[in-house]
């Protein structure tokens, strides 16, 4: 059987995203004739233009989302267009199972094994508990079912790709707004889009106060995304005494701006969330501190020497599964000197290079 057209389904958040385009990259290497389509949120989807292994894009608006009948309306479009070969449903909710009744043709319309879809998803793969494997691998097992019929190759990297003239011009807004290229920039995502995920307020000014007295030179660009974290950065930056190499000016105002700054960056560090996929995507080196809850075993997919991070397992193992303490307690065992230790002998290797 010749593979055609594929269609991948990732809805949901950029870190999910992020993750999941490993799969268009492993079918294109697998089939690599077949045109690969990417169905996404919409305000995700300038994350993914011009990447080699997905041929289209295909976007959801929250208002298309927010309907029912809006929603079935554009699944059926999509469906009757696309006659696919290959469906691939990475969550297999509900919500996503709708794609499947109008194309139960295809042959392979592979989903995750739940209770509630034996009948939409004629394949459907083992989805192993939380913490014994990365979402990355556990993603790219949904690829098993094709084993019968094809060689798959299964590419366990993921790449966000910005042009040259991308990363130009964000270097240039850098520089217009005081970043000098000649030395070393951190990005620190230190602010997230829940607030309790934020770590000690102190604790994180001890480090990065101390970043800036062993690294002088290091310039250190504040992200942030929407007002609320943009007053939580300016909160820790004043509580700095705003010095000259810390920079809370410098926006990445679009979706696609955040990957070109990155590119013009040597380091990454800060809270676990959608940012430090983008680092990793991007390659650029990164050390996240995972908050209570967050199993780095799911979210820290390929850890290497430039791409690290700290948990509660590595901290305080025996209070990772205590029901008895709350998640601010958990959290409060997580202490400087530990974190530091880490980030410091990465910040090492890396901005030594520059």
């Amino acid at each position: 059987m010749e593979i055609e057209r594929i269609l991948v389904i990732r809805f949901r958040r950029v870190g999910d995203a992020i993750l999941s385009s490993a799969l268009c990259s492993s079918l294109r290497k697998t089939f690599p004739n077949a045109e690969i389509h990417y169905v996404l949120n919409e305000e995700i989807a300038p994350l993914f233009e011009g990447h080699p292994d997905i041929d289209k894009i295909i976007t959801f608006s929250k208002k298309e989302m927010s309907g029912l009948f809006t929603y079935l309306k554009k699944v059926r479009s999509t469906m009757k267009t696309g006659k696919y070969d290959i469906i691939i449903d990475t969550r297999a909710t509900v919500k996503t199972m709708f794609f499947l009744p109008f194309s139960l043709r295809t042959k392979y319309r592979i989903g995750r094994k739940k209770e509630y879809n034996m009948f939409a998803h004629n394949y459907r793969v083992y989805n192993y508990p939380n913490g014994t494997r990365s979402l990355l691998h556990l993603t790219l097992d949904l690829l098993d079912p094709l084993n019968a019929d094809f060689n798959v190759v299964k590419d366990v990297n993921f790449r966000i790709y910005v042009t040259d003239k991308e990363k130009e011009t964000f270097a240039r807004y850098m520089e217009s707004e005081g970043i000098d290229h000649s030395k070393p920039v951190i990005i620190c995502a230190i602010a997230t889009r829940l607030e309790h995920k934020m770590w000690d307020k102190d604790k994180m000014l001890t480090v990065l106060n101390r970043i800036q007295e062993k690294y002088p030179e290091a310039q250190l660009i504040f992200n942030y995304g929407g007002e609320r974290e943009k007053a939580l950065v300016s909160e820790i930056y004043e509580a700095l005494g705003k010095p000259k190499n810390v920079f809370i000016n410098i926006e990445a105002k679009t979706l696609r701006e955040l990957p070109a700054m990155m590119k013009n960056a040597d380091f990454f560090f800060g809270i676990e969330g959608g940012p430090r996929h983008m680092a990793q995507a991007t390659q650029l080196p990164a050390f996240a501190i995972y908050p209570p809850g967050i199993n780095m075993v799911d979210w820290l997919p390929n850890p290497s020497e430039s791409n690290q991070g700290i948990s509660l397992m590595e901290i305080k193992p025996e209070a990772v599964n205590d029901d008895t303490l709350t998640f601010e307690q958990k959290y409060a065992f997580y202490d400087v000197e530990t974190i530091w230790s880490r980030l410091d002998k990465m910040l090492e290797r890396f901005l030594s290079i520059k």
